[in-house]
């Protein structure tokens, strides 16, 4: 994966700031999710770009109102995880693990229900390979392919692939405030 990023020099030229690997890659150890964050900003974005690198400054997963992220998730066919199971992974302590590096996306998962959860946040995204389920409330459920787009706004929602092959999909995901 290459991420490039432009940016400015101190008297307003347009450069390219970096190219390369993003630096901010997450794996389970068992699973096969992955999360890399490719940028981010907290609160309304501003141009020029302060300088530095947004995604290797501790933050939220899920932005404030006004903030983003933009994010590549691989989400495994559930295959993967028996297999993990198979080969004596612990399953719960490497999900810890990856937690533990995303601050604020174990706090919105619901324990009962693995994958649930709510994020105060409207999320763009496209399916660019694989397949994956959209569950909503009560277990109702829509397949995205590659190529679907979905615009999922702060809804009580869960990932599930169905499938043989990971899903890979591209989020950019924007804090939104809650109407009373």
């Amino acid at each position: 994966m290459r991420r490039l990023v432009t940016g400015h020099t101190p008297s307003g030229k347009s450069v390219f700031v970096s190219d390369g690997a993003p630096p901010f890659h997450v794996a389970h150890e068992g699973g096969g999710l992955q999360i890399t964050k490719l940028w981010g900003t907290e609160g309304v974005p501003v141009v020029p770009s302060p300088p530095g690198d947004p995604t290797l400054t501790p933050h939220q997963f899920f932005p404030a109102p006004g903030g983003t992220r933009f994010l590549v998730v691989r989400i495994p066919p559930a295959a993967e995880a028996e297999a993990a199971l198979q080969r004596g992974v612990d399953m719960d302590k490497a999900a810890q693990k990856m937690l533990d590096q995303l601050p604020g996306l174990g706090e919105v998962m619901e324990h009962d229900q693995p994958g649930m959860h709510t994020s105060q946040t409207i999320d763009y995204g496209i399916i660019m390979a694989g397949e994956v389920d959209l569950e909503l409330d009560d277990g109702v459920k829509k397949r995205l392919k590659a190529g679907d787009f979905y615009v999922q706004s702060g809804t009580r929602h869960a990932w599930h692939n169905p499938g043989t092959e990971p899903c890979i999909l591209v989020a950019v995901v924007v804090g939104a405030g809650r109407k009373a």
